[in-house]
């Protein structure tokens, strides 16, 4: 690969997605590019950028945006942010004042779907506390592909095997063939739906909480910066906001500020109510 086209490449991918790929990434188009080159029939990836100088959209560019996007995730990832969640976050919300209507909560950046089911399946755990409160779960990411695997709550062994409790499995999945299905129960209060996190967020609509972990980190601190802000508009005075344990707002934004006593979790502050400073 020359200068010229990782450089027309890296621009490409951060126009579309807002991740930012340095020079030392090189590798990765190199490699994560081969199945693209093979599916639609090009001999390297000069020939790919010859195809995508033409035409920044289409399938081409999508499958090139889909190959660069990474979507490593397990169920209960990192446990201690669930933890937080069961003991504490949800138990905050129920008991809010004047709360009325379902619970929203959004997994940006969702992948195949773990994150979301892993919340779905915690709820449905505290359905005695939940009383009649209705839990909607939506999941966003950028790739058609991890959406689809996501909408099919099918996942393999090897997948259940990886931070899913074994009561768990046998409490909410069943097996078919070589794979395990989520119940009907749970995939009922997820929905899932294709967004880049680059667009307005207001089709999405409000959220008492929004889990975006481990994917800021892809992006440059004028991106970070942006979407912190926006995530502030999409929750309410004092909403929550869960981030990898690798994330943080220090030095980006005031919007939020670290929970007192729960590691990885952000509070919105009260001066960033419009979601601009």
């Amino acid at each position: 690969m020359t200068p010229a086209e990782f450089e027309f490449l890296s621009g490409f991918i951060r126009a579309r997605s807002g991740i930012s790929l340095a020079d030392d990434k090189i590798y990765l188009f190199q490699s994560r590019l081969v199945p693209v080159l093979s599916r639609h029939q090009f001999s390297d990836i000069a020939a790919l950028v010859r195809s995508l100088r033409l035409s920044t959209s289409g399938p081409l560019a999508d499958d090139v945006v889909d190959a660069m996007t990474t979507n490593e995730t397990l169920f209960f990832r990192d446990r201690l942010p669930f933890d937080h969640f069961a003991n504490r976050l949800l138990p905050g919300l129920l008991a809010r004042p004047g709360r009325s209507g379902a619970i929203r909560i959004w997994s940006a950046a969702a992948s195949t779907g773990q994150e979301a089911y892993s919340l779905a399946m915690l709820c449905a755990e505290a359905r005695g506390a939940l009383g009649g409160t209705r839990v909607e779960i939506l999941g966003t990411d950028l790739s058609p592909a991890a959406l689809a695997r996501a909408e099919s709550g099918r996942y393999t062994q090897f997948e259940v095997q990886r931070g899913l409790p074994i009561g768990m499995l046998a409490k909410y999945f069943t097996k078919d063939g070589d794979d395990w299905v989520i119940s009907p129960t749970i995939r009922a209060m997820v929905k899932f739906r294709s967004f880049n996190l680059l667009d307005s967020f207001s089709p999405l609509g409000r959220f008492d909480l929004i889990f975006c972990r481990n994917v800021l980190i892809y992006f440059d601190i004028d991106v970070k910066r942006m979407i912190f802000a926006k995530l502030a508009e999409a929750l309410p005075d004092d909403g929550a906001l869960v981030l990898g344990s690798a994330e943080t707002v220090i030095g980006i934004t005031d919007q939020f500020t670290l929970h007192p006593e729960l590691r990885g979790i952000y509070i919105k502050t009260r001066a960033s109510q419009s979601g601009r400073r």
